[in-house]
């Protein structure tokens, strides 16, 4: 399976309107504005999209108004069809392969996790035969599915098990475990980093791709990071680094990560992405007061 894409892919907002349905209509506005920022890959229904507190028809909408806006901007677009029952996911992967996204990207199960590499590699098998033609990669998230088989291991007894499988998306500060999981099989596979505050680490380890949400806001932050560590600028990536961790720090201060990066999507661009959905929390007015106020001093 042929699988190009690499650097740095964007995973986007799910914008909602006031009585919280999805505003699809700000959808085509929101690829154009990536684009311009010079972000070629976009990844949607992720964990900044709040893809597991969207119905199965949600999903389907998001991905079909991304597939369209995407056509015109000719911007790669990742699809993340897990976090729902198998026979959602299932449906969900035939859909995102009949209208033409370029790659998808899969939780495991969240409920009856999978403990092995075999039993992982067997539900991404199901998820490959729904979906023969598309790229497929799988989304390491320990922290939220507490599925914690070790990347390494899962790479290397993958090899050609799953036809479709091209990477991972590794979500984890763990890089001894992502170098290994970049070193398996001959290098054969992409591995994202989904890490934002350790993007120069990984990048002079050996990562040459990212998914990160800070690229919503502040992407010129994470392109001089990946160019200065691809030029040996080791000092310059720290700096670059620093800032990005400073402007991360006063965003999430007062919160947790998307709801606050949400907000600040709201007040550092000029697209409304809206509110999160609940079980997520907003943040108070006074909040958001504060971090726009500590965001100015920064001059991003």
């Amino acid at each position: 399976m042929n699988f190009t894409f690499r650097g740095l892919m964007v995973p986007v907002f799910t914008p909602f309107k006031e009585n919280m349905t999805i505003n699809l209509d700000i959808i085509n506005d929101y690829a154009k504005f990536l684009s311009k920022s010079g972000l070629n890959g976009i990844l949607v229904n992720g964990t900044t999209g709040e893809g597991p507190s969207l119905s199965k028809s949600e999903r389907l909408e998001v991905a079909e108004e991304w597939r369209a806006a995407t056509l015109n901007t000719k911007q790669h677009l990742m699809v993340q069809i897990g976090g729902a029952p198998l026979c959602d996911v299932v449906e969900l992967a035939k859909h995102a392969e009949r209208i033409g996204v370029d790659s998808l990207l899969c939780l495991p199960e969240l409920y009856f996790k999978p403990q092995t590499t075999s039993q992982l590699i067997d539900y991404l098998k199901i998820i490959s035969d729904a979906a023969p033609n598309t790229p497929l990669l799988y989304y390491h998230i320990p922290q939220f599915t507490e599925v914690k088989i070790h990347m390494g291991d899962f790479m290397n007894d993958i090899c050609d098990k799953v036809p479709t499988f091209c990477g991972i998306k590794f979500t984890s500060t763990c890089l001894d475990e992502g170098l290994l999981a970049i070193q398996a099989n001959n290098r054969k596979y992409a591995v994202f980093l989904g890490a934002d505050h350790i993007l120069a680490g990984g990048f002079t380890l050996g990562f040459d791709s990212a998914i990160a949400t800070s690229l919503n806001l502040v992407p010129q932050l994470s392109f001089n990071i990946l160019n200065a560590t691809t030029n040996s600028l080791i000092k310059r990536a720290r700096d670059e680094q620093m800032k990005l961790n400073e402007a991360i720090e006063i965003i999430t201060k007062r919160g947790s990560w998307v709801p606050t990066m949400k907000a600040a999507m709201n007040l550092l661009t000029p697209l409304n992405m809206g509110k999160v959905r609940q079980p997520l929390s907003q943040l108070t007015l006074e909040h958001i007061k504060e971090m726009e106020e500590k965001l100015k001093l920064l001059n991003l």
